[in-house]
């Protein structure tokens, strides 16, 4: 709940009537001074802790789970009140109401009753921070949240008919016929709100009606529905993955490549995967840092358990505890009445790999930490403890030592999960492997799409070469298939079938034959100068410093080429 100020509590604490309240985990929060006197309990012994194991009946725990409400139920000497207490549509708490029945089987004074009951939704209202207004038969306002007066700027509407304070209300009219209604659109001083109306029940007969602002802009509305359309592709994208979750797909054999850079990191992970240790594999975008993942669980003694993956960079933050960790029933709104099991659950006995690692929010990583040092962990809304069995890989294109350095990474879970780094090369440090990579992806890319080619051309494959590679293996597979897609009734992959980026990287080459040195080199620096003009549109101070010239250097050599006339220029 909110934070009950000082005033709230002291009534809470001298009405003559029993007042307990809990939170959303069934902590006792509030036991008033007539509560302890009935019950005979103190509250030193008894705030804070979880309300089963001071009072053995589970009625109040059981109403803040289906979020009802039970009004003067009589339970052997006591008269009891119990009601959930909801914000933003979320339960996070519950509350009763007691009192002895006297010897003529009556209860306290219904003036006292009804004042106490007052005192304790005063309280709640406030404390919640919500739009709420509550009206009689006649429409005439008994109660109002202080957040409400606020958005009206009103300090005391008790006692007016709500149609004086609020503009383009209906409540009144709910409160005469009982009709509810959701979801309507109101406009407030100038603001469209969304507003709900729901009347109030006595004996039968409606003696009065609750109004509530659930969104206070229109468009706060709209942005929590595309937040809300953005969760569900999330879900339904993770769904499309567990058809393959729980399964390592790749091993060592798919993993290409002859350099020495390449069969250095391979011996390496082959001897990792043989030990049970954490792994931090780190490299660029596009190096294979999954497929390496993938194929250390295969050859690990974990091979026949499950392979889980989390995208840490994918996971909203306010579903990513419950993701990684599961949760119980009850837990929040919408969550499903058997539970949930989290990924780490469904990992046991396997290896889980945390992709994205430096991604992960700061409040995760704590309950991380906790989980590889106790292997144990606790779901959301529960609190019993589960043990599990899981080897933990992580991957990351970032660096996780400048994280540390910004405060956006725990020192000593890094030092958990750096027991064994590999580091994977990029492929412009392995141009050895381009060719055979590029012909394996492009079988596996004609193989797709049921196409044919024969081969790529050496012509090609030193455009390939030349090339700087800044989205590596990743990029390399795109520029195949977007070769194979031009391909015609040639088979090879020619230098045309390549994007110009490539074709005019590659350093032609001039032959020195009837030419003297000086000429050759005048060619290659004129031609240098003019790509380098196409390339920043004509800017002259852009391309003088890519250049490495000054800005005077570079006149010189336009003049002496003849370019400064250049329809670039």
């Amino acid at each position: 709940m909110g934070t009950i100020n000082y005033y709230n509590n002291q009534i809470i604490c001298n009405i003559n009537e029993g007042v307990i309240v809990i939170d959303k985990n069934g902590i006792i929060k509030i036991i008033n001074n007539a509560a302890q006197e009935m019950l005979r309990v103190n509250s030193e012994n008894i705030i804070g802790k979880y309300i089963l194991n001071v009072f053995p009946y589970g009625e109040l725990l059981s109403v803040m789970n289906n979020g009802e409400i039970q009004l003067d139920k009589k339970e052997g000497e006591f008269i009891v009140t119990r009601k959930a207490i909801t914000q933003n549509g979320e339960v996070i708490g519950a509350f009763e109401i007691f009192n002895r029945i006297t010897q003529n089987n009556r209860v306290i004074d219904p003036k006292d009753k009804d004042i106490a009951y007052q005192n304790i939704l005063s309280t709640v209202f406030d404390s919640l921070n919500e739009c709420i207004v509550v009206v009689d038969g006649n429409g005439v306002i008994t109660m109002m949240s202080n957040e409400y007066k606020e958005l009206l700027n009103c300090e005391h509407p008790e006692g007016k008919h709500v149609t004086e304070i609020i503009e383009n209300t209906k409540l009144h009219i709910v409160s005469r016929t009982g009709e509810k209604e959701f979801g309507e659109i109101q406009e407030v001083n100038g603001h469209k709100i969304i507003s709900m109306r729901i009347p109030i029940e006595s004996d039968g007969k409606v003696v009065g009606a609750i109004g509530k602002v659930m969104f206070k802009d229109l468009s706060n509305f709209k942005i929590l529905s595309n937040k809300l359309m953005n969760y569900e592709k999330d879900a339904e994208n993770r769904k499309n993955e567990l058809s393959t979750e729980g399964k390592a797909i790749y091993t060592f054999e798919n993993i290409i490549g002859t350099s020495d850079k390449s069969l250095k990191v391979m011996n390496l992970a082959k001897r990792v995967a043989k030990i049970d240790s954490n792994v931090l594999i780190t490299g660029e975008s596009g190096t294979g840092k999954e497929l390496f993942a993938h194929s250390i669980h295969n050859a690990s003694g974990r091979c026949l358990k499950p392979f889980v993956k989390i995208n840490c960079g994918a996971i909203p933050a306010e579903l990513f505890e419950s993701e990684m960790f599961g949760y119980e029933e009850g837990a929040f709104t919408g969550a499903k009445r058997t539970g949930k099991k989290g990924k780490f659950e469904y990992a046991d006995g396997g290896t889980i790999l945390l992709d994205e690692i430096g991604d992960m929010p700061m409040n995760m990583q704590v309950k991380l930490l906790r989980v590889i040092q106790e292997k144990e962990l606790v779901r959301v809304g529960g609190n019993s403890v589960i043990k599990v069995d899981i080897r933990i890989i992580s991957s990351t294109n970032r660096s996780l030592k400048q994280l540390i350095k910004d405060g956006k990474f725990r020192e000593d879970l890094y030092y958990r999960l750096d027991v064994m780094h590999l580091k994977l090369p990029s492929l412009r440090e392995r141009l050895e492997d381009i060719e055979e990579l590029a012909n394996e992806l492009r079988k596996k890319i004609c193989k797709k799409y049921n196409v044919y080619s024969e081969g790529i051309s050496s012509e090609a494959i030193d455009c390939l070469k030349s090339y700087s590679w800044p989205g590596n293996i990743r990029e390399l597979e795109n520029v195949v298939e977007r070769a194979i897609n031009l391909l015609d009734d040639v088979v090879y992959i020619m230098p045309k079938h390549l994007p110009e980026k490539m074709i005019n990287g590659k350093i032609k080459k001039y032959s020195l034959e009837n030419n003297y040195l000086k000429d050759v080199v005048e060619t290659v620096e004129k031609d240098l100068i003019m790509e380098c003009i196409k390339k920043t549109c004509g800017n002259k101070k852009e391309t003088a410093k890519i250049l490495g010239l000054s800005r005077a250097g570079l006149y010189k050599k336009l003049n002496r080429y003849n370019l400064i006339k250049s329809p670039n220029l």
